[in-house]
């Protein structure tokens, strides 16, 4: 595991991409945007980063659909060295985690690069127009929520909703870096 910092320097619009869900089911990103925005995340399976915020994840997307902004879920360790993050391991995941919005797979990678997604998680928060509005970490405290003293990402999307401007300092995301294919 090689902890990664992911920050994405300059403008940035949401890409046309459609992937699948683990059952098959295609999903254009695009389609999924709410009224007031998109929340995509990069994460996947088996990463302790990822792993510790999935919770915060699954809760904060609620708290964000109720805003008007709507969630998805990218995994791009589709590798066959890293079987705790395929297909199958993503259906037991929605299951045991509660996942309600769009968990995908990026079998290819083409969408994370696109993104320059660096790491598991990796937070991207889009307004309604898929111009990127926030790029950091959930919140300041990775590894255990009992120790979280500042929300970011909460805060971020509120300020969107609001029609404020991005936060000025968006603290990048922290994890394990993506498992890229060669």
């Amino acid at each position: 595991m090689a902890l990664v910092a992911s920050i994405h320097v300059g403008d940035f619009s949401l890409p046309d991409f459609t992937l699948k869900n683990p059952d098959d089911q295609s999903v254009a990103l695009k389609e999924q945007m709410g009224a007031k925005g998109l929340l995509v995340v990069f994460t996947c399976n088996h990463c302790p980063y990822a792993i510790a915020v999935w919770p915060r994840l699954v809760r904060h997307a609620a708290t964000l659909k109720a805003m008007g902004i709507n969630t998805v879920a990218i995994n791009p360790n589709i590798h066959p060295d890293f079987p705790a993050d395929n297909i199958e391991a993503m259906k037991k995941k929605i299951d045991e985690w509660g996942i309600v919005f769009p968990y995908l797979a990026d079998e290819t990678q083409e969408v994370a690069k696109t993104f320059d997604a660096q790491c598991t998680p990796d937070i991207y928060l889009f307004d309604h127009q898929g111009t990127l509005y926030y790029h950091g970490r959930i919140d300041d405290y990775w590894k255990d929520e009992t120790k979280v003293t500042a929300e970011e990402l909460l805060p971020a999307a509120e300020s969107l909703v609001a029609g404020g401007k991005a936060p000025r300092v968006q603290h990048p995301t922290i994890g394990c870096s993506i498992k890229w294919q060669v």
